[in-house]
C-alpha cells in the first residue's frame, strides 16, 4: 500500500472486389468488406499524449520511434495470444512480450501439436511441461498458508515455474512442506524488501481522507449521474470523508475491501465532475480512452501525488501479496517505482487504463517494485462506468441498435459470451463494453463463436 498520514503491428485484412464475367456479360464488383480495425486502432494507440511517450523513453531506455511501435505491438500482441489462449484452451501455459518495443509474442503451451498454430499466427512458441492452470493452482494453495515471510508468490510464464519471495532463509521451503507442494513447481527468490503499506495517500491527483491522511485518484467514474472515482480499499472505508487536492469537500467512500482485494469507489458531491483523465508528466492531461488490460511484458506508466509520473513493464498477473494487515489476490506485479502518497493512484498502458496502486518496495531513487488493484474487478463489483474520451456518438436517428445481449457498460472477462446482431460472440480480452466497442467491430476484443 502507498499512502501517508497527516510485435509488429497486425494489418487488418480487407476482400477485394472479384470482376465476375458469364454468360449474360460482366457483373459488377461489389462493395468491398469494410476493414476490421487492427487492435491497435481499437486501442487508439496512435493517439498517446507527448507526455506518456517521453515517460516510456526515459524510464524503458527507448527512442521516439521505439515507443510509438511498442504501443502498437503491445495491443496487437494482446489480441493475438488473447485468441490463441481462447483456441489452446487447457494447455495454455502463458504468453509475454520481448524487445524494446514489444515486437516478439511468446505464447507458451503443453501439447506439441499447437505449435503450428502459434507460429501461424506470427508468434513464437514455446514447449513447456505444465498449464498456467496448473502452476495458478498450486500458488492457490500457497496463498491460504503463506505469510508476512513468504510475502509475495506469482505465477512466471517465462519459466513456467511458480515463484516464491521469501525474506527470511528456509521460509519458502517451510511453506511448501506445509501445503505439500512440489518443489520442482517453484522458484525460490531471496529478498530484503517486502511489500508494505506506505501510509500516505493520493492519485493523479491527491485526495484526504477525514481531513488528514492523503491518496491518490485512480480514475474518474461514473454511476448512473453521480460522479466519483476507483481507488484503493486500502485507503479508506465506506463512509469516510473526503476533500479534493484543493482540501474544498468531496465526497465520500461508498464501498472498500481490503485485504482479500484492493478496491474502493468514492462518490463526490455536485461541486465535482468526472473527467476522462490521468496528470501526466507537468500536469498535463493523458487521455482515458478503455479498460483493455495488457499482457506480461507490455509497458505501464503510472500517475501518483508524491512522484509523479512513473513508467516500467508488466511482470506477471494473479500476484498474490501479503501485507502485514493479511493477503490480497489478483494484483499484477510490475516494475514501476512508487513512494508513500502514490496509493490508489492510476496505472495506464497507452490510453487504456490498467489499476490503481496497491503497494511495493522500493523508492524512485534506486528502483523498486509495486502491485496494482485491476481496474476492470472494481467497475464491475460496484457497477461503475469509466469515463472515457472519444467515445463514439452511437447509431444515429433510425439505426437502432441491433438486438442482442451486449450491452454498453458491462465489464465483461475473457471466455464471456454475448449476442449480437442475430450472432454469438465470446469475448478474447477483458473490457468494460463501451459504443463503438460493438463485438463484430472490434476483433481485438471479440471473436465470433
Amino acid at each position: 500500500m502507498l499512502k501517508r498520514h497527516a510485435r509488429a503491428a497486425c494489418t487488418a485484412l480487407a476482400a477485394a472486389g472479384m470482376l465476375l464475367a458469364g454468360t449474360g456479360g460482366a457483373v459488377a464488383d461489389p462493395a468491398p468488406t469494410p476493414a476490421a480495425p487492427s487492435a491497435a486502432a481499437t486501442l487508439r494507440t496512435a493517439d498517446a499524449p507527448p507526455e506518456l511517450l517521453a515517460a516510456m523513453q526515459r524510464d524503458l531506455g527507448l527512442t521516439p520511434t521505439q515507443a510509438k511501435a511498442r504501443l502498437a505491438h503491445e495491443a496487437e500482441a494482446g489480441a493475438t495470444a488473447a485468441r490463441l489462449r481462447d483456441r489452446l484452451g487447457a494447455a495454455f501455459a502463458g504468453a509475454w512480450v520481448d524487445g524494446a518495443d514489444a515486437g516478439t509474442l511468446t505464447v507458451a503451451t503443453t501439447r506439441a501439436a499447437d505449435t503450428a498454430a502459434i507460429r501461424a499466427a506470427g508468434a513464437r512458441a514455446k514447449l513447456v511441461p505444465r498449464t498456467l492452470a496448473d502452476l495458478d493452482g498450486a500458488k492457490a494453495a500457497l496463498d491460504r498458508a503463506a505469510g508476512p515471510a513468504t510475502p509475495v508468490r506469482y505465477v512466471d510464464p517465462r519459466s513456467n515455474t511458480l515463484v516464491v519471495e521469501e525474506t527470511e532463509a528456509g521460509a519458502a521451503a517451510r511453506l511448501l512442506d506445509a501445503t505439500g507442494t512440489d518443489s520442482a513447481l517453484v522458484t525460490v527468490v531471496r529478498t530484503d524488501e517486502a511489500p508494505r503499506p506506505l501510509y500516505d495517500l493520493r492519485g493523479g491527483d491527491a485526495y484526504y481522507m477525514n481531513g488528514s491522511g492523503r491518496c491518490s485518484v485512480g480514475f474518474p467514474v461514473t454511476k448512473g449521474t453521480v460522479n466519483g472515482f476507483a481507488t484503493a480499499g486500502h485507503c479508506g472505508r465506506a463512509g469516510t470523508t473526503t476533500t479534493g487536492f484543493n482540501r474544498v469537500a468531496q465526497g465520500s467512500f461508498q464501498a472498500s475491501v481490503f485485504p482479500g482485494s484492493d478496491m474502493a469507489w468514492v462518490a463526490a458531491n455536485t461541486s465535482w465532475t468526472s473527467t476522462p483523465y490521468v496528470k501526466g508528466s507537468g500536469g498535463a492531461n493523458v487521455q482515458v480512452a478503455g479498460s483493455v488490460l495488457q499482457p506480461v511484458g507490455a509497458s505501464v506508466c503510472r500517475s501518483g501525488s508524491t512522484t509523479g509520473w512513473h513508467c516500467g513493464t508488466i511482470q506477471q498477473h494473479n500476484t498474490s501479496v501479503t501485507y502485514p494487515e493479511g493477503t490480497i489476490s489478483g494484483v499484477t506485479r510490475t516494475t514501476v517505482c512508487a513512494e508513500p502518497g502514490d496509493s490508489g493512484g492510476s496505472y495506464i498502458s497507452g490510453s487504456q487504463a490498467q489499476g490503481v496502486t496497491s503497494g511495493g518496495s522500493g523508492n524512485c531513487s534506486s528502483g523498486g517494485t509495486t502491485f496494482f488493484q485491476p481496474l476492470n474487478p472494481i467497475l464491475s463489483a460496484y457497477g461503475l462506468t469509466l469515463k472515457v474520451s472519444g467515445g463514439d456518438p452511437g447509431p444515429g436517428p433510425g439505426e437502432p441498435e441491433p438486438g442482442g445481449t451486449w450491452k454498453a457498460g458491462t465489464v465483461y472477462a475473457a471466455g464471456a459470451t454475448v449476442t449480437y446482431g442475430g450472432a454469438t460472440y465470446r469475448c478474447i480480452q477483458g473490457h468494460q463494453a463501451q459504443t463503438g466497442w460493438e463485438p463484430p467491430n472490434v476483433p481485438a476484443l471479440w471473436q465470433r463463436a
